[in-house]
This record gives structure tokens, C-alpha cells and sequence, in this order.
């Protein structure tokens, strides 16, 4: 079974490059990075997420076109059912995962259309950090590891102030 806080849900823009996101914070995570921005959700507590209930968080967040697990729990099979339900209930929906774990189960690369791996470590910082030992994939759906495409680069800003400057 896989966990979620109905009140932490929120759509994001800057989690999943070029896409409007509805994220999901997933509990139980597996993870215990040192220095987590949400240890809280280490803890196996939430509501239950169903495929009836993601149908109702699209049908409520009118534009998404990206749903992102925040977290992938503790049950790999409960979350590959879900992720099957999301590529066949909105086919055109892409799914990611952002997963603190340094890997994650092979099955998931055939199934989402994001994967970020790797735990968050202070002295390498975030995703958006050059330094960062995180990657973000982009994948085809069904072609596993063989088509993942490294876009880490695309969560930095490469020196330019976005609120000084406009990037082209």
C-alpha cells in the first residue's frame, strides 16, 4: 500500500522541467538522508492512495500534465499498480518519481517518464546545485535503463539570476 498527506499536495513548476506537476508526498520512505527537508516522511502514516483517488486529484487540478510521486514508499508493487493506472486511465499524464534512494527497483525505468535518483547530501547540495550526486532521467516508457537520459544539467541555472536576467 502507498501513503500519501492529501494536504501536501500541490502543483509545482520547477520539479519536472517544462511540465505543470501535481506532486504527492509520499510517507515511508525508505530513505534517511542526512540532512531531509521533510523527515517527517519517514513515517508510515497518510491516506491511502488509490487510482480512484489520483482520478480525482487530476479531475481537481485542471492543466497538470505531469504527476509526481514525492517518495516511493515501501511497497515497489503497490506503486508500479498505481503508475500502470496513471499510463492507462490518462495516457498522455507523464509520471515521475523523485526517490531518495541511490537506486530504485528495475521495474520503475520501464514505467515512469522521470526518475531522480539519489539520496540528498548537504555537501553536495540539491538537484539545482552543479555539485549535486542527485541525477534526474528523462526515460521512453518501456525501454528501461537503455533509453535514460541524463537531464540533471537542466535544474541549474548556470550563473544567470533569474530575477536580473532572462534565459533564451
Amino acid at each position: 500500500m502507498i501513503k500519501y498527506l492529501p494536504e501536501s499536495v500541490s502543483v509545482v513548476l520547477e520539479e519536472v522541467p517544462d511540465r505543470v506537476t501535481l506532486a504527492v508526498d509520499i510517507t515511508n520512505c525508505q530513505g534517511h538522508c542526512e540532512g531531509c527537508h521533510s523527515p517527517y516522511l519517514r513515517g508510515n502514516f497518510g491516506e491511502e492512495l488509490t487510482p480512484e483517488r489520483i482520478d480525482a486529484l487530476i479531475a481537481d487540478n485542471f492543466g497538470v500534465n505531469c504527476f509526481l510521486f514525492l517518495g516511493e514508499g515501501a511497497d515497489v508493487d503497490a506503486l508500479l499498480a498505481l503508475v500502470k493506472h496513471l499510463n492507462t486511465a490518462h495516457p498522455k499524464m507523464e509520471v515521475a518519481l523523485y526517490s531518495g534512494l541511490p537506486h530504485t527497483d528495475d521495474r520503475v525505468w520501464d514505467w515512469f517518464d522521470y526518475v531522480k535518483i539519489g539520496p540528498y547530501r548537504k555537501n553536495y547540495g540539491p538537484l539545482n546545485s552543479p555539485t549535486t550526486n542527485q541525477r534526474m532521467y528523462k526515460l521512453k516508457r518501456g525501454q528501461g535503463r537503455a533509453s535514460a537520459i541524463d537531464i540533471t544539467e537542466r535544474f541549474w541555472r548556470h550563473g544567470i539570476d533569474p530575477l536580473t536576467s532572462s534565459q533564451e
